[in-house]
């Protein structure tokens, strides 16, 4: 088991990461502001203009810390990794796993299979946690619908099928969405998914914690030695790593809705700390995305129980656990990989 290790989000605009021996300095304006042993961090993500040092790329590459960097406001733009490790023969048999006509299938069909439980669970939890007349029924009625999805995903033998169905699950669950929305509701709102860009606070908020999860998720499949651009349920495209989309569809409900609800609902993030672009793009303000951040790791120590495992793991670490219960079933020591069912 990998233990949970921190990522160093750096938003300070301008800033200058160093090496220092073992250590990594965050220098703003000539100025040291941060010192962090290397040995803590499991990866860094930089936003808008933060420049690394090649010897500190090489110290992160020789340690298997991946450096990220995305735009000011979260878009993603590379990754830095070292050199591809882990076992060739197990990548070879993900190729040929998805070049097959069976195994995409089931292995697509497990995601989605957890991603349909998972956002039924969401709304049930908004359900009895909602106080407004009408709206727990509204919940209530979505989670009915894809409860009686579930059966029908069982049965899905083909990935057109079960793609379809993700979609009906995700329009179905986004559909009840905006009732788990407790405040602000002139403000914060949702009508319908919307991304590249986000056109309301709430999407901005969504894509945001998506891109965390992102990262998050590819870095664990890589940890385990599979590449995270060859996937099962999501079409492979130059760029693209398919491989984390599919692993982040169970997690989304889980790590990222769930977070930006409460963050929301418990006005620990504001309507002033997003504003609409010329483009009509929706961004958040520094202080805004650093509230996020702080939330992001705080939620990441949060225990659960986890169902297959029967064992006590911290919500950061479910990632790589699924990372590493998908790559022990494409080795076969699994029949049937066993996606996370949150309770």
């Amino acid at each position: 088991m990998r233990a949970l290790l921190n990522t160093l989000f750096v938003t300070t605009q301008k800033s200058y990461l160093a090496r220092d021996g073992e250590c990594v300095l965050v220098r703003v304006e000539e100025e040291t502001r941060l010192r962090v042993p290397i040995h803590t961090l499991s990866g860094i993500v930089c936003f808008g203009v933060v420049s690394c040092s090649p010897p500190l790329l090489g110290l992160c590459a020789e340690r298997d810390v991946a450096v990220s960097f995305l735009s000011e406001h979260g878009r993603y733009l590379a990754r830095v990794t070292g050199a591809v490790r882990g076992n060739v023969l197990l990548r070879r048999q993900q190729y040929r796993m998805a070049d097959s006509d069976e195994s995409p299938a089931h292995i697509a069909r497990a995601i989605v299979l957890a991603k349909v439980a998972n956002c039924r669970t969401a709304l049930q939890r908004g359900a009895r946690e909602h106080v407004v007349p009408g709206m727990a029924e509204t919940l209530a009625s979505a989670a009915g619908e894809l409860l009686r999805l579930l059966p029908v995903t069982e049965r899905a033998n083909d990935l057109p099928t079960i793609r379809g169905l993700e979609g009906d699950a995700a329009r179905i669950y986004f559909s009840a969405f905006d009732p788990l929305i407790l405040v602000s509701k002139d403000r914060f709102f949702f009508r319908e998914r919307s991304r590249r860009p986000p056109l309301d606070n709430m999407n901005a908020l969504l894509s945001f914690l998506y891109t965390l999860l992102a990262h998050d998720v590819a870095a664990a499949l890589e940890s385990v030695g599979l590449d995270p651009c060859v996937g099962y349920l999501h079409v492979d495209r130059p760029g693209r790593p398919s491989l984390a989309l599919d692993l982040m569809e169970e997690l989304r409900p889980v790590l990222a809705d769930r977070l930006a609800l409460s963050l929301v609902n418990r006005r620990q993030v504001a309507a002033e700390g997003f504003q609409k672009s010329e483009s009509g793009a929706i961004q958040m303000n520094d202080a805004t995305r650093k509230e996020v951040l702080i939330a992001w790791q705080k939620r990441k120590q949060e225990e659960i129980q986890h169902p297959y495992l029967n064992e006590s793991v911290a919500f950061g670490l479910l990632p790589y656990v699924q990372a590493l219960l998908l790559a022990r079933h494409i080795r076969g020591d699994l029949d049937a990989y066993p996606p996370y069912f949150w309770r």
